[in-house]
């Protein structure tokens, strides 16, 4: 026997003690929250209130508990689930601001409108928020507008493996809503014509200030 098939055998032979078991456990813990505690921690502060001397409390409708993006069965245009961008294992985590509707009319060309001008409102920071939509039906007006108007907004599809399920009070066949979804991947708020831009951007430029992530 070689010596190089001696040392594969010890290697092979050797058993993982639990305490480099222990030991890789924690070090992987601790690089979870080294890169995910802030985000967690501005979460929890920006729901509860927690440590804020401003008492800032969201203009928009906030959805408790937050609703997972996979369960709205949302597609990209490449055809892959929109969830898979979110959580620990994205390497570019971001926000996105969702617009969904059945039948976009008025209120929700509105909508297309204020996410647009949100989004540059937001300045040095607008490369951190994307911005898609899920639209039933589109007027051919606004077909022949979309790569002029909304080019940098991504047309969203439904998979065709089940029906989406909504986050509580979303119901985009009655009434359109922009969803603000978080880089794990959770839908936390919830805009409609009710809510102005500047409601929106304040919203927006508080938790981007409290974020590392994103």
């Amino acid at each position: 026997m070689t010596t190089a098939e001696k040392i594969d055998q010890n290697d092979q032979e050797e058993p993982v003690s639990p305490e480099k078991v222990r030991r890789g456990r924690r070090t992987a813990l601790l690089l979870f929250a080294i890169g995910f505690g802030p985000m967690i921690f501005a979460t929890i502060m920006y729901y509860t209130g927690w440590l804020n001397p401003t008492g800032h409390s969201n203009n928009g409708e906030l959805i408790q508990p937050p609703a997972p993006l996979g369960q709205m069965q949302l597609e990209g245009a490449n055809g892959q689930p929109l969830a898979e961008r979110f959580g620990p294992a994205a390497t570019d985590p971001e926000w996105m601001m969702v617009v969904v509707s059945g039948d976009c009319t008025a209120d929700c060309e509105e909508l297309l409108y204020r996410a647009r001008q949100v989004n540059i409102a937001l300045g040095k920071n607008a490369n951190r928020v994307n911005r898609s939509a899920w639209l039933g039906t589109v007027s051919e007006d606004l077909t022949s507008r979309w790569s002029e108007e909304y080019s940098s907004m991504e047309r969203l599809s439904l998979s065709s493996d089940g029906s989406p399920q909504w986050p509580a009070g979303i119901s985009p066949d009655r009434e359109p809503r922009i969803l603000l979804v978080d880089p794990f991947g959770n839908v936390i708020l919830h805009y409609g014509t009710e809510h102005s831009g500047k409601d929106m951007l304040k919203d927006l430029k508080h938790l981007l200030k409290l974020s590392q992530i994103g």
